[in-house]
């Protein structure tokens, strides 16, 4: 007798012929692909479509097949983008800790649309590098009697060092009251994390994303050791 694995496949055109010398025979035969698998269960009465993982476990070398290669894709994907934001977490909570970098968070939309409110904006201070018309820089803004009102992250649109600068907001239609001198100016923007102080401060940023990732990353190790 002569039976027909896959019934209306051209792509799989099998047969098998003879009769099974034991009744309760059972049979899993896959064909697997990077177009998809195919898996029937043969007894010798009938054979029956079936699933592979729905009785054996798919050894490691095994080729992935379907709706596996794109999710194959796309964990490979937020594995290297996460090993990337980590590497950048991490290489800037060192600078920042040693001073090379500051950040801060932004509290209102005066820059948009290049920086909105609740982005995290990392700064070169002025010890590194002096502002210069065109850059955006944080200053610190007071009042008549000098106390301190806030730091304000606003476009240097002209004026200098020495006799202070004109400071604007993108968004603002007029400059600054205050014209800053160096020593109120933290530093030149240097790099934009966005939204993501709607959630984490700058500080808490830089310890628990680093730390959530190395976590998942030995979670991940363990489990593909297994």
């Amino acid at each position: 007798m002569r039976r027909e694995l896959f019934e209306n496949s051209p792509d799989n055109q099998i047969w098998i012929e003879g009769e099974s010398v034991n009744p309760d025979s059972k049979t899993l035969f896959t064909i697997s692909s990077p177009a998809g698998e195919a898996t029937v269960l043969i007894t010798p009465t009938e054979i029956t479509p079936s699933k592979a993982r729905m009785f054996v476990q798919a050894p490691p070398e095994r080729v992935v097949t379907g709706n596996q290669v794109w999710e194959k894709r796309a964990s490979g994907f937020i594995k290297t983008l996460g090993y990337v934001l980590s590497a950048v977490l991490i290489t800037f909570s060192l600078l920042s800790i040693t001073g090379y970098v500051k950040a801060r968070v932004v509290l209102t939309d005066s820059m948009a649309p290049s920086i909105r409110s609740g982005d995290i904006v990392l700064l070169d201070p002025t010890t590194h590098s002096v502002p210069k018309i065109g850059d955006v820089a944080a200053y610190t803004g007071r009042r008549f009697d000098g106390s301190e009102v806030g730091i304000f992250t606003h476009r240097i649109i002209g004026g200098d060092a020495v006799n202070g600068f004109i400071m604007k907001g993108d968004n603002n239609p007029t400059p600054d009251v205050q014209r800053p001198k160096i020593a109120d100016v933290s530093g030149v923007v240097v790099f934009k994390l966005p939204f993501i102080g709607k959630v984490l401060n700058p500080q808490m940023l830089f310890i628990l994303v680093p730390v959530a990732f190395g976590i998942w990353l030995i979670k991940d190790a363990l489990s593909d050791g297994k």
